[in-house]
């Protein structure tokens, strides 16, 4: 749906379409009593959650401790926030480390793990720039000459943790964080945590696209859909899965039209501008470390260097779909793929 903006139709922003759809066979299973969804907002997003409750467990306890344990990571790692781990990072920036959270720490820390390996393409520092605005009710450009300033504190080499005490500093006064490219996977990961210590042991957790399953639905394995990144409106075919997860990042997600021109939400920490490289990327692997934030480190740093970086990785199933409407599938993929 397209929600016209004030200035006369020359912007529009279009909603959030993700690249991976779920449900594609819940809902004959969900007659089933033992199989129960619960679905809530969190972290911006709409997050499913889906139980086939085996063992007599009462799986509402088990998903309400799960959200409740989800919520309360969006919170401390939110930069929308007040009061939080992110907020006090921000305005003790370039005056002193702030210790933090066990849980924000390790997130830190893949951040600044990706970060490295991809030379920068994923850079949680783009939190600086502030000027861009993708809300439905009024997108917002920012001048070329903003951005230029905020840039200048944009660089996560910037960012200095120290592991002994499980703080982090940020150099400069006025440096900003965003997580939302590496936080909400750990966030799901926790969820699932919770669900099986409460018993469950068959679940699927879908986070506005990112998903994460354990188990199976009625003795078959999960099924997740995979939109076409160059049409998001068609399925290109649906994976089966066990246990792992499926991320995804892609330019159609949240992006609003000015004058002709697309500008989308995922940044060029370089360029301060939306990505031109992959229109958008799926990974599959079992080991959250492998994928965590490197969907947004292919979207900027390209496809064939996204394709070096994932050859550092093994497990990992790949589709990239490349500027030019060609797609990319690792073999892996192609043969996980079911169209």
């Amino acid at each position: 749906m397209a929600i016209q903006t004030p200035d006369s139709g020359r912007r529009r922003l279009l909603t959030a379409i993700p690249l991976v759809v779920t449900g594609l066979h819940l809902r004959s299973a969900l007659a089933d009593p033992a199989v129960q969804q619960v679905s809530r907002t969190l972290m911006g997003t709409r997050v499913a959650m889906t139980v086939h409750n085996t063992n007599g467990n009462d799986g509402q306890i088990a998903m309400s401790a799960a959200f409740a344990e989800m919520q309360r990571l969006s919170d401390l790692m939110s930069r929308y926030r007040t009061g939080n781990a992110v907020h006090a990072l921000h305005l003790a920036s370039g005056l002193q480390a702030i210790t933090l959270e066990p849980e924000m720490f390790n997130v830190l820390q893949m951040a600044q793990a990706i970060a490295t390996r991809s030379n920068g393409a994923f850079d949680i520092t783009v939190g600086a720039l502030t000027g861009w605005d993708f809300t439905q009710s009024q997108p917002v450009r920012p001048k070329a000459a903003d951005i230029a300033q905020e840039l200048t504190l944009v660089n996560y080499r910037d960012v200095v943790l120290n592991s002994k005490t499980s703080s982090a500093y940020l150099r400069h006064r006025g440096m900003r964080i965003d997580l939302g490219g590496i936080a909400k996977l750990p966030i799901l990961q926790a969820g699932m945590q919770v669900l099986q210590r409460n018993g469950i042991q068959n679940a699927m957790i879908n986070g506005g696209g990112d998903v994460l399953v354990h188990g199976q639905l009625q003795g078959r394995d999960w099924r997740v859909g995979l939109r076409d990144p160059r049409a998001p409106e068609h399925i290109l075919g649906s994976i089966d899965l066990s246990e792992g997860f499926v991320a995804a990042s892609g330019d159609y997600e949240r992006f609003f039209l000015e004058n002709g021109h697309r500008y989308h939400h995922i940044l060029n920490p370089k360029t301060g501008q939306p990505t031109t490289g992959p229109h958008g990327v799926a990974l599959v692997s079992r080991k959250l470390e492998d994928i965590n934030g490197m969907g947004a480190a292919i979207m900027v740093a390209g496809a064939a260097a996204g394709r070096r970086l994932l050859q550092l990785s093994t497990g990992v199933d790949t589709l990239i779909a490349e500027s030019g409407q060609g797609l990319w599938m690792s073999p892996g993929m192609s043969q996980r793929l079911h169209t």
